[in-house]
Protein backbone atom coordinates (compact mmCIF):
# COMPACT_ATOMS: atom_id res chain seq x y z
CA UNK A 1 0.00 0.00 0.00
CA UNK A 2 1.45 3.42 -0.96
CA UNK A 3 1.25 6.49 0.83
CA UNK A 4 2.77 8.64 -1.81
CA UNK A 5 3.19 7.83 -5.65
CA UNK A 6 6.31 6.08 -5.45
CA UNK A 7 7.11 6.70 -9.45
CA UNK A 8 7.02 10.18 -8.91
CA UNK A 9 9.92 10.17 -6.35
CA UNK A 10 11.72 7.59 -7.87
CA UNK A 11 11.89 9.61 -11.36
CA UNK A 12 13.24 12.96 -9.45
CA UNK A 13 13.81 12.40 -5.51
CA UNK A 14 15.63 15.95 -5.16
CA UNK A 15 12.70 17.73 -5.96
CA UNK A 16 10.35 15.42 -4.43
CA UNK A 17 12.50 16.25 -1.11
CA UNK A 18 12.64 19.66 -1.86
CA UNK A 19 8.86 19.78 -1.85
CA UNK A 20 8.05 17.79 1.30
CA UNK A 21 10.91 19.87 3.17
CA UNK A 22 8.52 23.22 2.91
CA UNK A 23 6.60 20.90 4.97
CA UNK A 24 8.77 19.54 6.92
CA UNK A 25 12.04 20.84 7.53
CA UNK A 26 14.11 17.98 8.55
CA UNK A 27 12.92 15.48 6.06
CA UNK A 28 15.45 13.39 4.39
CA UNK A 29 14.61 10.51 1.93
CA UNK A 30 18.39 9.43 1.39
CA UNK A 31 17.40 5.93 3.62
CA UNK A 32 14.25 5.56 1.79
CA UNK A 33 15.80 5.90 -1.16
CA UNK A 34 18.53 3.86 -0.59
CA UNK A 35 16.14 1.22 1.21
CA UNK A 36 13.82 1.56 -2.36
CA UNK A 37 16.92 0.79 -4.28
CA UNK A 38 18.47 -2.30 -2.01
CA UNK A 39 14.70 -3.94 -1.85
CA UNK A 40 14.52 -3.67 -6.00
CA UNK A 41 18.03 -5.39 -6.60
CA UNK A 42 17.46 -8.29 -3.95
CA UNK A 43 14.31 -8.67 -5.89
CA UNK A 44 15.81 -9.06 -9.21
CA UNK A 45 17.85 -11.50 -7.40
CA UNK A 46 15.24 -13.42 -6.65
CA UNK A 47 13.92 -13.15 -9.07
CA UNK A 48 17.03 -14.81 -11.14
CA UNK A 49 17.16 -17.40 -8.74
CA UNK A 50 13.63 -18.42 -9.04
CA UNK A 51 14.02 -18.51 -12.69
CA UNK A 52 17.20 -20.82 -12.18
CA UNK A 53 15.24 -22.98 -10.09
CA UNK A 54 12.72 -23.30 -12.54
CA UNK A 55 15.01 -23.92 -15.05
CA UNK A 56 16.76 -26.60 -12.79
CA UNK A 57 12.77 -28.11 -12.01
CA UNK A 58 12.23 -28.91 -15.43
CA UNK A 59 15.65 -30.67 -16.13
CA UNK A 60 15.65 -32.32 -12.89
CA UNK A 61 12.24 -33.88 -13.86
CA UNK A 62 13.91 -35.04 -17.67
CA UNK A 63 16.68 -36.72 -16.14
CA UNK A 64 14.26 -38.81 -13.38
CA UNK A 65 12.50 -39.27 -16.49
CA UNK A 66 15.47 -41.02 -18.06
CA UNK A 67 16.68 -42.91 -14.89
CA UNK A 68 20.08 -40.36 -14.32
CA UNK A 69 21.11 -39.99 -10.78
CA UNK A 70 19.65 -36.31 -9.74
CA UNK A 71 21.39 -36.56 -6.61
CA UNK A 72 24.00 -33.33 -7.80
CA UNK A 73 21.18 -31.71 -9.15
CA UNK A 74 18.92 -32.09 -6.39
CA UNK A 75 21.83 -30.89 -3.64
CA UNK A 76 22.08 -27.78 -5.97
CA UNK A 77 18.40 -27.59 -6.22
CA UNK A 78 18.32 -27.11 -2.04
CA UNK A 79 21.07 -24.10 -2.04
CA UNK A 80 19.00 -22.38 -4.21
CA UNK A 81 16.64 -22.76 -2.61
CA UNK A 82 17.84 -21.81 0.66
CA UNK A 83 19.53 -18.72 -1.16
CA UNK A 84 15.67 -17.69 -2.34
CA UNK A 85 14.35 -18.26 0.95
CA UNK A 86 17.18 -15.98 3.14
CA UNK A 87 16.75 -13.24 0.00
CA UNK A 88 12.64 -13.01 0.26
CA UNK A 89 13.25 -12.67 4.44
CA UNK A 90 15.46 -9.64 3.79
CA UNK A 91 12.96 -8.21 1.31
CA UNK A 92 9.87 -8.84 3.75
CA UNK A 93 11.71 -7.22 6.78
CA UNK A 94 13.33 -4.30 4.41
CA UNK A 95 10.03 -4.16 2.72
CA UNK A 96 7.81 -3.28 6.44
CA UNK A 97 10.86 -0.71 7.16
CA UNK A 98 10.16 1.11 3.71
CA UNK A 99 6.26 0.93 4.42
CA UNK A 100 7.13 2.44 7.64
CA UNK A 101 9.29 5.11 6.50
CA UNK A 102 7.21 6.47 3.45
CA UNK A 103 3.76 5.43 6.08
CA UNK A 104 5.53 8.85 8.17
CA UNK A 105 5.63 10.99 5.28
CA UNK A 106 3.32 13.96 4.41
CA UNK A 107 1.32 14.95 1.50
CA UNK A 108 3.24 16.92 -1.39
CA UNK A 109 2.22 21.02 -0.92
CA UNK A 110 0.53 22.42 -4.24
CA UNK A 111 2.97 24.74 -6.33
CA UNK A 112 0.50 27.79 -5.12
CA UNK A 113 0.79 26.87 -1.32
CA UNK A 114 3.14 29.90 0.42
CA UNK A 115 6.55 28.27 1.30
CA UNK A 116 7.37 28.95 5.14
CA UNK A 117 7.26 27.44 8.20
CA UNK A 118 5.23 30.13 9.77
CA UNK A 119 1.67 30.31 10.11
CA UNK A 120 2.35 33.79 10.61
CA UNK A 121 3.16 33.87 7.07
CA UNK A 122 -0.58 32.81 6.39
CA UNK A 123 -1.83 34.93 3.45
CA UNK A 124 -5.79 36.15 4.16
CA UNK A 125 -7.21 35.63 0.54
CA UNK A 126 -10.94 36.98 1.22
CA UNK A 127 -12.80 38.95 4.10
CA UNK A 128 -16.40 39.31 4.92
CA UNK A 129 -18.40 41.28 6.55
CA UNK A 130 -16.86 43.65 9.53
CA UNK A 131 -15.15 43.59 13.01
CA UNK A 132 -18.49 44.37 15.58
CA UNK A 133 -17.87 47.31 17.31
CA UNK A 134 -19.13 48.11 21.06
CA UNK A 135 -20.31 50.90 22.78
CA UNK A 136 -20.11 49.17 26.29
CA UNK A 137 -17.61 46.89 27.84
CA UNK A 138 -18.37 43.70 26.21
CA UNK A 139 -17.80 40.33 27.62
CA UNK A 140 -16.17 37.25 26.63
CA UNK A 141 -18.41 33.96 26.24
CA UNK A 142 -17.75 32.56 29.59
CA UNK A 143 -18.31 35.22 31.78
CA UNK A 144 -21.69 35.64 29.42
CA UNK A 145 -22.50 32.79 30.43
CA UNK A 146 -22.64 33.35 34.12
CA UNK A 147 -25.57 34.81 33.40
CA UNK A 148 -26.98 33.33 30.67
CA UNK A 149 -26.44 29.65 32.00
CA UNK A 150 -26.09 27.72 28.72
CA UNK A 151 -23.19 25.72 29.86
CA UNK A 152 -22.09 23.90 32.54
CA UNK A 153 -18.49 23.61 32.85
CA UNK A 154 -18.14 22.72 36.84
CA UNK A 155 -20.71 19.41 36.17
CA UNK A 156 -18.76 18.49 32.66
CA UNK A 157 -15.74 18.32 34.49
CA UNK A 158 -17.46 16.80 37.34
CA UNK A 159 -18.12 14.07 35.12
CA UNK A 160 -15.44 13.71 32.69
CA UNK A 161 -12.81 16.31 34.05
CA UNK A 162 -11.49 19.38 31.99
CA UNK A 163 -12.35 19.74 28.79
CA UNK A 164 -15.74 18.12 28.36
CA UNK A 165 -18.23 21.15 28.00
CA UNK A 166 -22.03 20.50 29.20
CA UNK A 167 -24.40 21.63 27.40
CA UNK A 168 -27.64 22.46 29.26
CA UNK A 169 -31.29 24.08 28.85
CA UNK A 170 -31.29 26.73 26.14
CA UNK A 171 -27.41 26.20 25.20
CA UNK A 172 -28.46 22.53 23.53
CA UNK A 173 -31.17 23.62 21.90
CA UNK A 174 -29.05 26.59 20.46
CA UNK A 175 -26.27 23.91 19.40
CA UNK A 176 -29.18 21.44 17.80
CA UNK A 177 -30.01 24.32 15.73
CA UNK A 178 -27.07 25.54 14.26
CA UNK A 179 -26.14 21.96 13.71
CA UNK A 180 -29.72 21.53 11.76
CA UNK A 181 -29.36 24.64 10.42
CA UNK A 182 -25.67 23.76 9.00
CA UNK A 183 -27.14 20.48 7.64
CA UNK A 184 -29.69 22.21 5.52
CA UNK A 185 -27.56 24.29 4.05
CA UNK A 186 -24.92 21.66 2.86
CA UNK A 187 -28.03 19.47 1.55
CA UNK A 188 -28.92 22.41 -0.40
CA UNK A 189 -25.57 22.94 -1.66
CA UNK A 190 -25.70 19.11 -3.42
CA UNK A 191 -24.07 17.47 -0.44
CA UNK A 192 -25.54 13.99 1.13
CA UNK A 193 -26.36 13.69 4.45
CA UNK A 194 -23.83 10.79 6.46
CA UNK A 195 -24.57 9.56 9.76
CA UNK A 196 -21.24 7.50 10.02
CA UNK A 197 -20.04 5.04 12.97
CA UNK A 198 -17.66 7.37 15.91
CA UNK A 199 -15.45 4.87 16.26
CA UNK A 200 -13.67 3.32 13.53
CA UNK A 201 -10.70 0.71 13.49
CA UNK A 202 -7.15 1.40 13.13
CA UNK A 203 -6.59 0.71 9.32
CA UNK A 204 -9.32 3.64 8.63
CA UNK A 205 -7.70 5.70 10.94
CA UNK A 206 -4.53 5.02 8.81
CA UNK A 207 -6.29 5.76 5.60
CA UNK A 208 -7.15 9.15 6.28
CA UNK A 209 -3.77 9.91 7.59
CA UNK A 210 -4.22 10.12 11.51
CA UNK A 211 -2.04 7.03 12.01
CA UNK A 212 0.79 6.23 12.52
CA UNK A 213 2.17 10.12 13.69
CA UNK A 214 -0.99 11.14 15.40
CA UNK A 215 -2.11 7.30 17.09
CA UNK A 216 -1.05 9.09 20.57
CA UNK A 217 -3.77 11.97 19.95
CA UNK A 218 -6.74 9.64 19.75
CA UNK A 219 -8.93 8.50 22.62
CA UNK A 220 -9.05 4.19 21.87
CA UNK A 221 -11.04 1.80 22.92
CA UNK A 222 -9.74 -1.51 23.83
CA UNK A 223 -10.85 -5.06 25.23
CA UNK A 224 -10.77 -8.33 24.27
CA UNK A 225 -13.46 -7.48 21.59
CA UNK A 226 -12.71 -4.52 20.54
CA UNK A 227 -10.17 -2.43 18.92
CA UNK A 228 -11.39 0.99 17.99
CA UNK A 229 -10.63 4.36 17.52
CA UNK A 230 -12.43 7.49 19.08
CA UNK A 231 -13.42 9.56 15.51
CA UNK A 232 -11.31 12.76 15.61
CA UNK A 233 -13.43 14.13 12.92
CA UNK A 234 -16.09 12.46 10.59
CA UNK A 235 -13.69 12.88 7.95
CA UNK A 236 -12.25 9.25 9.34
CA UNK A 237 -15.44 7.30 8.75
CA UNK A 238 -16.36 9.34 5.20
CA UNK A 239 -12.80 8.51 3.93
CA UNK A 240 -13.54 4.85 5.16
CA UNK A 241 -16.63 4.69 3.70
CA UNK A 242 -15.24 3.54 0.66
CA UNK A 243 -11.82 1.93 1.33
CA UNK A 244 -10.56 -0.81 -1.31
CA UNK A 245 -13.52 0.21 -3.56
CA UNK A 246 -13.74 0.84 -7.11
CA UNK A 247 -15.71 3.90 -7.27
CA UNK A 248 -17.93 3.69 -10.88
CA UNK A 249 -16.80 6.88 -13.12
CA UNK A 250 -19.93 8.25 -13.45
CA UNK A 251 -21.14 8.35 -9.89
CA UNK A 252 -17.94 11.14 -8.81
CA UNK A 253 -17.92 13.78 -7.45
CA UNK A 254 -19.47 11.84 -4.13
CA UNK A 255 -20.06 15.07 -1.98
CA UNK A 256 -21.06 14.11 1.36
CA UNK A 257 -22.26 16.10 4.67
CA UNK A 258 -22.33 14.45 8.07
CA UNK A 259 -23.12 15.41 12.23
CA UNK A 260 -20.81 14.06 14.22
CA UNK A 261 -19.54 14.78 17.74
CA UNK A 262 -15.47 14.85 17.76
CA UNK A 263 -13.00 13.24 20.04
CA UNK A 264 -9.20 14.64 20.68
CA UNK A 265 -7.01 14.04 23.36
CA UNK A 266 -5.04 17.15 23.24
CA UNK A 267 -7.45 20.05 24.59
CA UNK A 268 -4.54 23.02 24.44
CA UNK A 269 -2.76 25.04 26.78
CA UNK A 270 -5.04 25.93 30.11
CA UNK A 271 -5.83 30.22 30.27
CA UNK A 272 -7.99 32.83 30.28
CA UNK A 273 -7.63 32.57 26.42
CA UNK A 274 -8.66 29.14 25.58
CA UNK A 275 -11.28 29.06 28.46
CA UNK A 276 -14.72 27.49 28.06
CA UNK A 277 -15.43 26.19 24.40
CA UNK A 278 -12.06 27.16 22.49
CA UNK A 279 -10.61 23.90 22.92
CA UNK A 280 -12.02 21.24 23.76
CA UNK A 281 -11.61 17.12 24.01
CA UNK A 282 -15.25 16.72 22.55
CA UNK A 283 -16.55 19.05 20.25
CA UNK A 284 -19.76 19.28 17.34
CA UNK A 285 -18.64 19.25 14.01
CA UNK A 286 -20.57 19.17 10.31
CA UNK A 287 -17.99 18.09 8.34
CA UNK A 288 -17.75 18.00 4.41
CA UNK A 289 -16.17 15.56 2.55
CA UNK A 290 -15.84 14.92 -1.40
CA UNK A 291 -14.75 11.92 -3.52
CA UNK A 292 -13.76 13.03 -7.54
CA UNK A 293 -11.51 12.61 -9.97
CA UNK A 294 -8.29 14.29 -10.32
CA UNK A 295 -9.13 17.24 -12.77
CA UNK A 296 -12.29 18.12 -10.82
CA UNK A 297 -10.72 18.44 -7.25
CA UNK A 298 -10.13 21.92 -7.84
CA UNK A 299 -13.62 22.93 -8.64
CA UNK A 300 -15.00 20.68 -5.78
CA UNK A 301 -12.23 22.28 -3.93
CA UNK A 302 -14.46 25.79 -4.20
CA UNK A 303 -18.00 24.28 -3.81
CA UNK A 304 -16.87 23.06 -0.56
CA UNK A 305 -14.96 26.71 0.69
CA UNK A 306 -18.22 28.07 -0.09
CA UNK A 307 -20.92 26.16 1.45
CA UNK A 308 -19.04 26.65 4.43
CA UNK A 309 -18.50 30.14 4.05
CA UNK A 310 -22.50 29.95 3.09
CA UNK A 311 -22.97 29.10 6.47
CA UNK A 312 -20.95 31.91 8.30
CA UNK A 313 -22.56 34.62 6.24
CA UNK A 314 -26.31 33.65 6.68
CA UNK A 315 -25.06 34.06 10.79
CA UNK A 316 -23.72 36.84 9.47
CA UNK A 317 -20.52 36.49 11.14
CA UNK A 318 -17.10 38.44 9.86
CA UNK A 319 -14.90 36.24 9.06
CA UNK A 320 -11.88 35.96 6.84
CA UNK A 321 -10.44 33.38 4.75
CA UNK A 322 -6.20 32.26 4.99
CA UNK A 323 -4.15 30.12 2.84
CA UNK A 324 -2.11 28.19 4.62
CA UNK A 325 1.64 27.89 4.74
CA UNK A 326 3.70 24.50 3.99
CA UNK A 327 4.12 24.66 7.79
CA UNK A 328 0.89 25.14 8.91
CA UNK A 329 -1.21 22.46 6.51
CA UNK A 330 -2.49 19.66 8.42
CA UNK A 331 -0.26 15.92 7.48
CA UNK A 332 -2.28 14.79 4.77
CA UNK A 333 -3.51 18.35 2.84
CA UNK A 334 -1.75 19.30 -0.28
CA UNK A 335 -3.87 22.75 0.28
CA UNK A 336 -5.91 24.53 2.78
CA UNK A 337 -7.78 27.27 3.44
CA UNK A 338 -8.66 27.91 7.22
CA UNK A 339 -12.09 30.33 7.86
CA UNK A 340 -11.98 32.28 10.65
CA UNK A 341 -14.21 34.11 12.73
CA UNK A 342 -13.34 37.57 14.87
CA UNK A 343 -14.13 36.15 18.25
CA UNK A 344 -14.25 40.04 20.21
CA UNK A 345 -13.79 38.09 23.66
CA UNK A 346 -10.38 36.48 22.97
CA UNK A 347 -9.26 39.62 20.56
CA UNK A 348 -8.25 37.43 17.91
CA UNK A 349 -9.46 35.75 14.74
CA UNK A 350 -9.92 31.61 15.38
CA UNK A 351 -10.76 28.83 12.75
CA UNK A 352 -13.84 27.24 12.30
CA UNK A 353 -13.23 25.76 9.39
CA UNK A 354 -10.20 24.04 7.55
CA UNK A 355 -10.87 23.15 3.88
CA UNK A 356 -8.18 21.15 2.55
CA UNK A 357 -7.37 19.22 -0.52
CA UNK A 358 -5.90 16.01 0.07
CA UNK A 359 -5.12 15.16 -3.85
CA UNK A 360 -4.33 11.62 -3.71
CA UNK A 361 -2.97 11.23 -0.87
CA UNK A 362 -5.71 9.45 1.80
CA UNK A 363 -7.08 7.16 -1.42
CA UNK A 364 -3.36 5.56 -1.46
CA UNK A 365 -3.45 4.74 2.26
CA UNK A 366 -6.82 4.01 2.05
CA UNK A 367 -6.90 2.09 -1.74
CA UNK A 368 -9.72 4.35 -3.17
CA UNK A 369 -9.89 4.29 -6.87
CA UNK A 370 -12.35 4.78 -9.84
CA UNK A 371 -12.38 3.49 -13.02
CA UNK A 372 -12.01 5.23 -16.31
CA UNK A 373 -13.60 4.78 -19.72
CA UNK A 374 -11.32 1.75 -20.89
CA UNK A 375 -8.59 2.60 -19.02
CA UNK A 376 -7.19 0.60 -15.41
CA UNK A 377 -8.55 2.00 -12.08
CA UNK A 378 -7.03 5.24 -10.88
CA UNK A 379 -6.76 6.64 -7.58
CA UNK A 380 -9.39 9.63 -6.54
CA UNK A 381 -8.66 12.96 -5.11
CA UNK A 382 -10.11 13.33 -1.53
CA UNK A 383 -11.11 16.77 -0.10
CA UNK A 384 -12.54 17.82 3.16
CA UNK A 385 -13.37 20.71 5.15
CA UNK A 386 -15.08 21.94 8.31
CA UNK A 387 -19.01 22.84 7.71
CA UNK A 388 -18.41 24.08 10.16
CA UNK A 389 -17.24 22.70 14.33
CA UNK A 390 -19.78 24.44 16.41
CA UNK A 391 -18.05 25.35 19.62
CA UNK A 392 -16.35 28.33 18.52
CA UNK A 393 -18.78 29.16 16.15
CA UNK A 394 -21.35 29.39 19.33
CA UNK A 395 -18.64 31.63 21.04
CA UNK A 396 -18.59 34.05 18.03
CA UNK A 397 -22.29 34.23 18.21
CA UNK A 398 -22.26 35.13 21.66
CA UNK A 399 -19.53 37.58 21.44
CA UNK A 400 -20.85 39.39 18.67
CA UNK A 401 -24.08 39.06 19.00
CA UNK A 402 -23.99 40.21 22.63
CA UNK A 403 -25.88 43.59 23.80
CA UNK A 404 -25.63 45.89 26.22
CA UNK A 405 -28.35 44.31 28.97
CA UNK A 406 -26.55 40.66 28.52
CA UNK A 407 -28.88 39.02 26.35
CA UNK A 408 -28.25 37.54 22.80
CA UNK A 409 -29.62 38.10 19.44
CA UNK A 410 -30.42 35.04 17.74
CA UNK A 411 -29.77 34.94 14.16
CA UNK A 412 -32.81 34.89 11.72
CA UNK A 413 -31.90 31.88 10.29
CA UNK A 414 -32.19 29.28 13.37
CA UNK A 415 -35.76 31.04 14.06
CA UNK A 416 -37.03 27.96 12.92
CA UNK A 417 -34.93 25.52 14.25
CA UNK A 418 -36.12 26.57 17.57
CA UNK A 419 -39.74 25.19 19.20
CA UNK A 420 -40.61 29.48 19.22
CA UNK A 421 -39.40 32.12 17.36
CA UNK A 422 -36.46 33.68 20.13
CA UNK A 423 -35.31 36.67 18.87
CA UNK A 424 -32.56 36.71 22.13
CA UNK A 425 -31.21 35.10 24.66
CA UNK A 426 -32.25 36.94 28.07
CA UNK A 427 -29.78 36.77 31.06
CA UNK A 428 -31.46 34.87 34.34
Amino acid sequence: MAMLDIKELRKDPKTFEKKLKNKVPETNLSHLIALDEKIRALKTEAEELKSKRNHSSKEIGIKKQKGEDVTKFMAEMNEVNDAIGVLDHKVAKMEEEFRHSLAVLPNVPMDDVPVSPSPKDNVCVKEWGEKRTFDFPFKNHVELNEKLHLFDFVRGAKISGSGWPLYTNFGARFEWALINYMLDTHRANGFIQIMPPLLVKPEVMFGVGQFPKFENQVFKIKDDDYQLCLIPTSEASLNGMHMDEIIDEEQLPLKYTAYSPCFRREAGAAGSQERGLIRTHQFNKVELFCFTKPEDSSRVYEQMLASAEDVLQGLGLHYRNMLLTTGDMSFAAAKTIDIEVWLPGQNRYYEVSSVSNCTDFQSRRSNTRYRPKNEKPQFVHTLNGSGVATSRLMVALLENNQQKDGSILVPKVLHKYLEEEIVSIKPK
